[in-house]
């Protein structure tokens, strides 16, 4: 397989299971950072474009927080996890007691935790999908920006158009209390990596 076009639709239900796993792992590593009990929905996982990509997001103006990790060892790519404004707030309230109005006012301190769980949670959905799978796979020291999620997103397509104008898009629903909040996750392994990885999951190419 050469391009993220010629998935069928066994391959996406295998990627939207891979999703699922990897998005629990990560909720699990979430609650226990912030000592609360925090649920999820099932987790939307799809194939889209950028543009598509960008909108589900909430447009290419949208600031947001963008953490992101590269992965290597029997896979390679990478991985952007985008935080939005309220799932940001949730997570320095929680562990500062600071309110957050606009991204404007965060700290380094505050950058520094944010940029930590980020990193603690992709190390949650790497290594369950590392453990089913039964391969090795290593992750880099996450890199934080906030930034418009057009400009985080084409800096990404930039460097992996290997992959194609496709990403796996997983988009988390989150309930602690009364709140709700989303956060939004961008898989993309290169080709040679997904194939491997649909393989890892019992799936001949």
């Amino acid at each position: 397989m050469f391009s993220y076009n010629e998935l069928n639709e066994m391959h996406i239900d295998v990627l939207k299971e891979i999703g699922n796993i990897g998005a629990g792992n990560a909720a699990t590593s979430l609650s226990q950072m912030l000592s609360k009990r925090i649920d999820m929905n099932v987790p939307e996982v799809s194939i889209l474009n950028y543009d598509d990509a960008i909108q589900s997001i909430g447009g290419a103006e949208n600031v947001v927080v963008g953490i992101l990790v590269s992965f290597d060892g029997d896979i390679e790519g990478v991985i952007l996890f985008l935080l939005k404004k309220e799932f940001v707030h949730l997570i320095l309230n929680s562990l500062m007691g600071t309110e957050l109005s606009k991204f404007e006012d965060i700290s380094e301190m505050e950058l520094s935790a944010l940029s930590e769980i980020g990193n603690i949670m992709v190390s949650s959905y790497v290594n369950s999908i590392a453990t089913l799978t039964n391969m090795k796979i290593d992750i880099s020291v996450p890199g934080l920006n906030i930034d418009m999620a057009g400009a985080l997103l084409d800096a990404v397509a930039v460097e992996f158009a290997e992959a194609a104008d496709k990403v796996i898009f997983i988009k988390e629903k989150y309930f602690y209390g009364e709140e709700t909040v989303y956060s939004n996750m961008l898989l993309l392994p290169n080709m040679s990596s997904l194939n491997i990885l649909l393989k890892g999951f019992g799936i001949e190419i």
